[in-house]
């Protein structure tokens, strides 16, 4: 019983559901007990006047009720509906029993009315009249037979009680659920919402009660969006005044290498310039970070794909050759996107960037396009490690690095290709470029070609 009621108390719905068909089934029960008993008051009434009026009959007729033979029998008639009707002094001379065909010792001295008697062993409703010409006389049924039709009438009248309390609970189910369907289906939209679409929920469709609540979630919703805009405010504005000062860095150690050293300082310097250009390198990709988690997209415009891996293929082929990597895209088939060129370029250029550094010297590096069911499809494949599929989920985080990896980097390249593809529509899906032996990246990018 304990489990049914955190069952019950653990939805509104079902609370509610239950609570209204138990009502329900009370009522329905009251009234239906109260409309048997009243049927079958009614029909008893009824069956009385049809005593009355048969005596009254055979008043205004002067009818006179004949003695049967004491060698009748009720061979094929029904004995339950007989109506026996006899002079009341005649029960005493009766020597056939009733079922016999003959008539009820009745007592004569009965006064005038209504009886139930139990005569033989069966009970009966008799009637006592005195006639116009001063004889009396007395009609009977069998209380069982009367009954067997009262019951029969009073059924009749609470069988829609019995039909209709069923089809009224499911009706009322169904009710229930059509009425909290609002609150589902507001549960889920906001359920499928981007962790970034925190726009207001629309609540003019929803009923009154729930709109409070509704209030409330727009509040915190414009909360949690102004939490997320000063954050990323933060991290633009922080990345962009620490450029500064790491440009002057950079141009003081520029200065410091004209000057004649010993070559312990200069390896010091080396390793200084390196630290300064990672730190440079950490912040422009802060900066794109901030400006891919931005809620306001860019300028669309239709961009070819190929003219897209030319120009990352230009920037990022020193840092190809200085590792001896055949890099290059594979074959010539072009997809036209329709999306902002820098958000394109920022994509294709931290998947080629992050596939150069994880391969190995020597190593190979394959750009692709492809089109198909409504999108295209950009795939950037190495020869490198690959990444588990344990942490396939964990190299999304920012600032996250694979373990074990020696490479330089900040761990906020796959998390800017996330940022900008959530926001362009696109979906990115990691791979193994060789299956079999469970090594290099393949990272496909699936654009649609019409806009989200």
């Amino acid at each position: 019983m304990d489990g049914f009621e955190k069952h019950l108390n653990q939805s509104l719905q079902r609370k509610l559901s239950f609570t209204v068909s138990l009502a329900i089934l009370v009522v329905a029960l009251v009234a239906g007990v109260f409309s048997f008993l009243s049927a079958l008051d009614e029909a008893h009434e009824l069956q009385d006047d049809v005593l009355r009026q048969v005596a009254e009959l055979m008043d205004r007729q002067r009818l006179s009720p004949i003695p049967p033979a004491t060698d009748t029998r009720l061979k094929d008639g029904n004995e339950e509906s007989r109506l026996i009707v006899q002079r009341l002094d005649e029960g005493t001379l009766s020597v056939a029993g009733v079922d016999a065909g003959g008539v009820l010792p009745l007592p004569p001295v009965l006064n005038d009315g209504l009886h139930t008697l139990d005569v033989g062993g069966e009970t009966f409703r008799v009637l006592v009249r005195t006639t116009a010409a001063g004889e009396r006389i007395a009609l009977a049924q069998e209380s069982g037979f009367r009954n067997e039709i009262a019951r029969d009438g009073a059924l009749r009248t609470v069988m829609p009680f019995l039909i209709l309390v069923p089809v009224l609970l499911l009706i009322v189910a169904d009710l229930m659920r059509k009425m909290f369907l609002p609150i589902a289906t507001l549960a889920r939209e906001i359920d499928q919402r981007a962790e970034r679409e925190l726009h207001p929920i629309e609540d003019s469709h929803l009923p009154a009660e729930v709109r409070p609540f509704t209030v409330a979630i727009n509040r915190l919703l414009a909360r949690a969006g102004q939490a997320m805009e000063s954050q990323r405010r933060f991290i633009a504005d922080a990345a962009h005044e620490l450029r500064s000062p790491l440009t002057a860095l950079s141009l003081q150690a520029d200065r410091l290498a004209n000057v004649e050293m010993s070559a312990p300082a200069r390896e010091r310097l080396t390793v200084l310039r390196q630290g300064i250009e990672r730190g440079r390198n950490l912040l422009d990709q802060l900066l794109t970070l901030a400006r891919a988690q931005s809620v306001a997209d860019l300028q669309k415009s239709l961009v070819s794909i190929q003219s897209i891996y030319r120009r990352v293929l230009e920037d990022l082929m020193p840092l190809a050759e200085a590792k001896h990597i055949d890099i290059g895209v594979e074959g010539a088939q072009d997809a036209q996107v329709l999306v902002s060129e820098v958000d394109a370029i920022a994509i294709v250029r931290n998947l080629v960037d992050n596939a150069i550094r994880y391969t190995p010297e020597g190593g190979r590096v394959d750009l692709s396009v492809v089109t198909g069911e409504g999108h295209a499809l950009l795939r950037i494949q190495d020869t490198g490690p690959g990444i588990p599929l344990a942490e396939r989920d964990r190299v999304f985080d920012p600032f996250y690095r694979t373990l074990g990896s020696e490479q330089v980097g900040s761990g906020l390249g796959l998390s800017i290709v996330q940022a900008i593809a959530t926001r362009i529509g696109a979906d990115i899906r990691l791979g193994f470029s060789d299956e079999g032996k469970q090594t290099g990246l393949s990272a496909a990018v699936f654009i649609p070609i019409r806009p989200q």
